[in-house]
């Protein structure tokens, strides 16, 4: 006849850390991040002039026009030039490094900006371990510089500021190397023709 009391319990109990572990908790991290960190909780989500939501700062995105400075490649969809295949996964492709695959798509990236006369930094025909990385090294940032002003008519000056100001330095001071963030560079860009047109 103790069973039953016991199992009232045991159900109270669980019921209890259900509570607190599937409702409390996660409720009070959600409202802790929305007060502490409203953007980063919220995606990083970088939005136009007309308050529409172009990208997130976290996640790389695909650039293909000279006007723009080009991410990394990657294995998922947002990188992967006109070849693209959706996949809706993050990750790297996996392929050995003797893999004819593999070295077949790094020719291949490579030849595409020899024929902009950029002899390219490895980051601009490796792809990242997570495949989503939305930077690019301050080298693989200045060998497109000259592009990238050309195409739009202006002068290196005045796209160096926004370099300098859209470079993360090293994660705690210490860590990794700076990195360009292309998605913020490239809008930034925008902008500011934008905003030369309008005068």
């Amino acid at each position: 006849m103790m069973f039953i009391p016991e199992a009232i319990r045991a159900i109270r109990v669980t019921l209890l850390l259900w509570l607190l572990t599937a409702i409390i908790y996660p409720l009070a991290i959600l409202a802790f991040g929305q007060f502490a960190f409203p953007t980063s909780a919220n995606g990083s989500i970088i939005l136009n002039i007309e308050a529409q939501p172009i990208g997130s700062s976290l996640i790389g995105q695909i650039f293909t026009s000279d006007k723009y400075f080009h991410s990394r490649p990657s294995v998922v969809k947002y990188s992967q030039g006109r070849k693209a295949k959706p996949t809706g996964i993050s990750g790297g492709s996996n392929l050995a490094a003797s893999n004819p695959e593999l070295t077949t798509r790094i020719i291949e990236e490579a030849t595409e900006f020899q024929d902009e006369s950029i002899q390219p930094s490895p980051d601009l025909i490796y792809t990242s371990g997570s495949g989503l990385d939305p930077h690019i090294s301050l080298k693989a940032t200045r060998q497109q510089l000259a592009r990238v002003t050309q195409a739009r008519g202006i002068k290196e000056d005045e796209i160096i500021p926004l370099i300098n100001k859209y470079t993360d330095g090293r994660f705690l001071g210490i860590f990794g190397e700076p990195g360009v963030n292309v998605l913020r560079l490239n809008y930034a860009l925008d902008l500011q023709e934008f905003n030369r047109n309008q005068d």
